[in-house]
């Protein structure tokens, strides 16, 4: 019973209509005096409290998110990246209908250069390449990257990572928007996939809503469906810079929710990732980047 408690206050906001059901429309509506964010806020709560119990709206549509991981070796390689990434696909990629898309440098060195596509369908994702290349712009202002020669390459190496958006976070948010912004990646590798729905499981119920009250602002959370180091979860936070981050994270190490969940013997991180299975990176937005 403590534990059912202690749920129910980690996503209080917004909750007394759930019952067994759907929630009322009015509960997803925003109220008078209520801030965008506190909006925000409680909706995934809602979300999340639905999810853990099973009753996962209709209507509720799941974003895919693509993580590219180009490694290059050299400025002239950066420099062609970011010259077809900002005056050809993006431009192209946002006219066939994905709206976003997120570049971003290491925060030390050269490389790598992550690009995150938004899309609204896994069909999407499985068609871009064909729709991308069979496009005249395109193929027209970015012709010295597709047709680089091959003792020429334009990167050296390039992954990619498909996820799907958890539900108690189902599309993409843009938290900061300054200059000198920064952003933090993080995947959590799990031994098992169970131990992965597991974790997934931890924050869908109350980990995104402590995050929210501390100040950590997520920007998206994936479960990764097809990449590297599975199974795994990956999600990124956005500060105005690096203080902020520092803060905010050891506001929510002391927080006496976050030390209450992570107390629980079937959240324990011995129980479900894998030991030394924690990738931080902290990134920085290139000047054209959506997010």
């Amino acid at each position: 019973m403590e534990r059912r408690e202690f749920l129910a206050k980690a996503t209080a906001a917004g909750l007394a209509s759930l019952g067994g059901g759907a929630l009322m429309a009015q509960d997803t509506k925003q109220q008078p005096g209520e801030s965008d964010v506190a909006y925000r806020t409680r909706l995934a709560r809602m979300r999340a409290a639905q999810a853990a119990a099973g009753q996962i709206p209709p209507a509720t549509v799941l974003e895919y998110y693509e993580l590219r991981r180009y490694e290059i070796e050299t400025q002239e390689q950066k420099a062609g990246l970011d010259k077809v990434l900002s005056e050809a696909a993006i431009p192209v990629l946002n006219r066939l209908g994905v709206k976003t898309v997120g570049v971003f440098y290491p925060a030390e060195g050269l490389s790598p250069i992550y690009v995150l596509l938004v899309h609204p369908s896994v069909g999407s994702f499985a068609t871009l390449t064909h729709r991308l290349y069979g496009d005249q712009e395109f193929l027209a202002k970015g012709a010295d990257f597709v047709n680089a020669p091959a003792d020429k390459p334009v990167y050296k190496n390039l992954e990619v990572q498909l996820m799907l958006a958890f539900t108690g976070m189902p599309a993409l948010e843009r938290p900061v928007d300054i200059p000198g912004r920064i952003f933090q990646l993080r995947t959590y590798e799990s031994p098992s996939e169970k131990a992965g729905l597991k974790k997934i499981e931890m924050f869908n119920t109350a980990e995104i809503a402590i995050f929210r009250k501390v100040g950590l602002h997520p920007v998206f959370f994936g479960r990764t469906l097809a990449g590297t180091k599975m199974p795994n979860l990956t999600y990124m936070l956005g500060f105005k810079d690096m203080d902020e981050s520092k803060a905010n994270w050891k506001a929510f190490v002391s927080d006496p929710d976050w030390r209450k969940l992570s107390a629980m013997p079937e959240y324990a991180d011995k129980a479900i990732l894998r030991d030394k299975g924690i990738t931080n990176l902290y990134l920085k937005p290139a000047g054209y980047s959506q997010i």
